[in-house]
């Protein structure tokens, strides 16, 4: 319930989690990877961009993309270290962005150069989450 004179939140609880799981990594607060943390990061279609491309399980079918591979089951075919590895260096032939690598990019945009699209933090929170995903699509 809001404070009398204040403005309630019109954000989603998952948005809140995605932000707070965000402002925990910068603040450079170690913390043990959460996976829904990582699912909340998933689903914000504008922190991870994850959604724009993956279809994800419990995401509104809208929302969801389908320019990449589905990631139900993902933990069944690889291995924490390998879906770290996708995210973090992913093929150059794809269209996946490095979601940590900040030198050697091919015209990163704007507002990502010199600078990763989510701390390591976040990154380990969809690491953590995405390794509960063993059911396959």
């Amino acid at each position: 319930m809001p404070k009398p004179g204040s403005m309630p939140s019109r954000r989603k609880p998952s948005v809140d989690l995605a932000m707070t799981a965000v402002l925990l990594a910068l603040s450079g607060q170690s913390q043990a990877a959460d996976p829904a943390r990582g699912r909340a990061l998933l689903a914000e279609r504008q922190t991870s961009q994850c959604a724009l491309c993956h279809p994800i399980p419990g995401t509104p079918a809208y929302l969801q993309g389908d320019l990449a591979p589905d990631l139900r089951g993902i933990a069944s075919r690889l291995s924490p270290a390998e879906i770290r590895h996708h995210l973090t260096d992913p093929d150059p032939a794809s269209i996946m962005p490095s979601y940590s690598r900040t030198s050697g990019l091919i015209n990163p945009g704007r507002l990502y150069l010199n600078r990763p699209i989510l701390p390591e933090a976040a990154i380990d929170d969809i690491v953590a989450y995405l390794t509960t995903l063993t059911d396959p699509p």
